[in-house]
């Protein structure tokens, strides 16, 4: 009789309708927070010998080139802001006797400028790149410390060649000697002249006057 009753109580399945159960979860592993820190720590060097190499660039410089860099950057920083835009820069450079063109200095804008603010929140914005002063003062480094010395005299050559005859006569170092402030004498202009003019022609050339700097 008894095995002919029913159970009171239900048959339980222990199949595999259960499913799995959920995966826990784990977080990002060690290995990620730790190849993040290297990363930064990797920036942090890079930046620090970034700076160093840059400090050290701009002390190859004479205080007068360093000082000129400065003084042109102050002049065309026409608004005041320690920044300057790409026509700013352009003249800034220019002044510099570094005349480049457009593709250049947008580059330089590029790679080492910084994007403008918004000077009114109710006016739409159109951001300009801006280069600030301590990267125009590297970006003139770098370029002064590759240039040519020749490149250098021949600026100083035409400061006295005026009217670009491509000769410096007795007359442009009278008139250097005027604006300098230096007395000199007629005699001592002409020897001068005599003492470095190899070709007799009365006046001394672009070539005459590199070897008289170089030498």
């Amino acid at each position: 009789m008894a095995s002919s009753a029913q159970s009171a109580f239900p048959s339980r399945s222990y199949g595999t309708s259960l499913g799995k159960l959920p995966e826990r979860s784990m977080g990002p592993p060690f290995g990620s927070q730790q190849q993040r820190e290297n990363q930064r720590l990797e920036r942090e060097r890079e930046l620090l010998e970034t700076e160093r190499r840059e400090k050290e660039e701009q002390n190859q410089l004479s205080e007068e080139q360093r000082e000129e860099i400065k003084e042109a950057f102050t002049l065309f920083d026409l608004d005041k802001d320690q920044k300057i835009d790409y026509h700013e820069l352009k003249v800034a450079m220019k002044a510099l006797g570094f005349d480049l063109p457009k593709a250049e200095i947008l580059s330089i804008l590029q790679t080492h400028g910084s994007p403008s603010e918004p000077t009114n929140p109710n006016l739409p914005h159109h951001p300009r790149l801006l280069l600030p002063l301590a990267q125009f003062q590297t970006v003139m480094t770098q370029k002064i410390l590759a240039r040519d010395p020749r490149d250098e005299i021949l600026r100083a050559f035409e400061l006295f060649d005026e009217g670009g005859k491509g000769k410096i006569n007795l007359n442009d170092l009278r008139r250097v000697a005027r604006e300098l402030g230096e007395g000199l004498e007629e005699e001592e202009l002409a020897a001068m002249i005599d003492e470095f003019d190899l070709d007799g022609d009365g006046a001394i050339n672009r070539d005459e006057f590199l070897g008289i700097c170089l030498q």
